[in-house]
């Protein structure tokens, strides 16, 4: 089996985007006969860098590195001209132009993406239902199992669709470090109670529940690792003297901080999952069930695909304060629970690694490529009735917040918390 990865982002990159796919790709082509990663360079300079970080021969692609949309379009177009591209038994992309044009072109196609698109963006769903159901669309790989029954929702065949959860490094954790040297190190005193969150410190990840929190906890010491400069979250932690806000952290640096957690923090809230689709299941997840230090998260469908409250981690209904105070007391008071859910979340952690996750993907992609090829049915009068509905709403939607990402309104409740106040011309990126 050989496989062109195709990323249309330069690397490296400390983006969870790119840490996901070339983390895969990486263990993914040991199990290969052949493997190339076509991406945009800047220059060759960076031609060694980017195959020791990857494992395997970089194709350059023929694309300038701005403006990403040109970057975008460039890196499919020309894709379908190179050497490798023909050789490859299939491409491997988490980018729908390049696997739409990779079909175009009579390559087969492995998709690996964690966004539900069908729900987030209605319109294009009688689009991804004929390109997903293409005899040369191999399958899509998705993150959680609450994106793939999105797929599934769209009539899409089950053998189209696999979900395989995303993992962590090993490596990372090798060498523990006691909690309280972790905090010395952090500039916390030993005896103080630390909840940490690591991750993009933004208005998209329900953050503004967090500070609520810390004002009702004020013998908590909270840490925000993840800032990229001056946001609302910067702005509304300015005033609570129990909140530190940290600046982005490279990997061996954020292992000190999550050492130093009482408690690890998925903010309990909707937000990510349903109002900005940004987050689903998110990758530090993975990286906090092997940690050693307890999980708190909220009760959404994704989550609760890994996370299982009381058996490893503890979970709170999404979006309300009160829960999320009481849940902290009840894990910063008990060690005898923290450690039982920690000893449930370093078993299960076994099984979220990412050589873990490419022999999944490798046996997929096998089984695929020997198959027959998965024939489909047109789409009935009901479905396009549905699409048609569904796609006004998010019109309205679009036009009435100039947001991309259709909320899924059976989930997502009324707010219960004031939303952070955005300046005018803030753009904040997802994680």
């Amino acid at each position: 089996m050989k496989i062109l990865f195709a990323f249309e982002n330069p690397l490296p990159s400390a983006e969870a985007d790119a840490e996901v796919f070339v983390t895969t790709a990486r263990y993914l082509a040991p199990l290969t006969t052949g493997a190339w990663l076509h991406i945009p360079l800047a220059d060759n300079a960076d031609r060694d860098t980017i195959e020791r970080l990857a494992g395997m021969p970089i194709v350059r692609a023929h694309a300038p590195l701005r403006p990403a949309a040109l970057r975008h379009f460039l890196c499919g177009l020309t894709l379908v001209f190179r050497r490798e591209f023909r050789q490859a038994d299939l491409v491997y992309t988490r980018n729908l132009w390049v696997a739409w044009l990779a079909i175009l072109f009579g390559q087969r196609v492995a998709f690996d993406h964690y966004r539900p698109w069908p729900d987030q963006i209605p319109p294009l769903q009688l689009w991804l239902y004929r390109l997903i159901c293409h005899p040369r669309f191999l399958i899509h790989i998705c993150h959680s199992d609450y994106t793939r029954q999105k797929y599934l929702d769209l009539g899409i065949p089950a053998e189209k669709l696999q979900c395989i959860h995303n993992g962590f490094e090993p490596q990372r954790l090798h060498a523990p470090v006691p909690i309280e040297l972790a905090k010395a190190h952090i500039g916390v005193a030993a005896d103080r109670k630390t909840v940490v969150y690591t991750g993009r410190v933004n208005h998209k990840k329900g953050l503004h529940l967090v500070i609520e929190a810390a004002k009702r906890l004020p013998d908590l010491q909270f840490i925000l690792v993840g800032s990229y400069g001056e946001g609302p979250i910067e702005a509304m932690a300015r005033g609570v003297p129990n909140v530190r806000v940290v600046p982005f952290q490279p990997a061996e640096a954020l292992a000190q901080y999550v050492f130093a957690a009482d408690v690890l923090l998925i903010p309990p809230s909707w937000q990510p999952l349903a109002e900005f689709g940004s987050t689903v299941l998110p990758l530090k997840l993975f990286f906090y069930l092997a940690s050693g230090r307890p999980i708190l998260a909220g009760q959404t469908p994704d989550v609760q695909e890994v996370l299982e409250h009381g058996r490893n981690a503890f979970l709170c209904p999404p979006d309300r304060v009160e829960a999320l105070v009481d849940g902290l007391r009840e894990l910063t008071g008990s060690s005898t629970l923290g450690a039982r859910l920690v000893a449930a979340a370093a078993a299960d952690s076994r099984g979220f690694t990412w050589e873990a996750r490419a022999h999944k993907i490798a046996a997929v992609l096998a089984q695929r490529l020997a198959a027959a090829p998965v024939r489909h049915g047109a789409w009935g009068p009901g479905q396009f009735r549905a699409w048609r509905e569904k796609s006004r709403r998010w019109l309205v939607h679009l036009l009435r917040t100039r947001s991309w990402v259709l909320p899924p309104a059976s989930v997502l409740p009324e707010p219960l918390l004031p939303e952070p106040v955005l300046p005018a011309d803030h753009t904040a990126s997802a994680e």
